[in-house]
């Protein structure tokens, strides 16, 4: 990841007055499974939450947001409702913290 890069996690709400084939023939008439994510974005994630919808987590170069809004302005309306989160992974962070920590406590039971 480079350092103009960002992450996004995206949460895509089912509509639960369709049902799945309603939600599915809405998807493919917005020709959503080709063009979401939009070029230069990468899918890091994408889970099915039963009863909330799908999470999709993008990495992709700070420029490219406008154009993942508006794909999905474009393709998902209308099938989930949205929200955006700007995230990063905790993973190295939570790593350095732990090692703080042990750190912490050698010294204070030496």
């Amino acid at each position: 990841m480079n350092e103009n890069d960002l992450m996004l996690t995206v949460l895509l709400r089912h509509d639960q007055t369709q049902n799945l084939e309603q939600l599915q023939g809405r998807l493919d008439g917005n020709d959503w499974w080709h063009e979401f994510p939009p070029e230069g974005c990468e899918v890091v994630s994408w889970l099915v939450a039963m009863g909330i919808g799908q999470i999709v987590t993008l990495r992709l170069p700070a420029h490219r947001l406008s154009s993942v809004n508006v794909e999905l302005e474009r393709r998902a309306w209308g099938t989930f409702t949205t929200e955006f989160y700007p995230t990063y992974d905790f993973v190295p962070v939570r790593e350095r913290l732990t090692r703080e920590s042990d750190e912490r406590r050698k010294a204070f039971s030496a």
